[in-house]
């Protein structure tokens, strides 16, 4: 029984299944987000404004695409 409470050692669990669940839960949430956020956008300027349907599919465009460019994944520095 005394061993029993020295069967974990700090460090040596596998964990890469909890790595790969939160990228995973990571990256659905960034691009969930996204995607909302040009949602709004789109939506407001569409029924908020008299700019109307293509005023806010642009900015729709406009959003998602500085959007791509800020939240892509950086290459990883060797």
């Amino acid at each position: 029984m005394a061993d029993s409470k020295h069967e974990y050692h700090r460090g040596e669990m596998d964990i890469s299944e909890q790595e790969a669940t939160y990228s995973l839960f990571m990256g659905l949430s960034k691009w969930g987000s996204l995607l909302i956020a040009a949602s709004l956008v789109l939506l407001t300027i569409w029924f908020c404004t008299p700019m109307g349907f293509f005023t806010g599919a642009f900015g729709f465009v406009v959003v998602m695409v500085l959007g791509w460019f800020l939240l892509r994944s950086k290459p990883q520095a060797h």
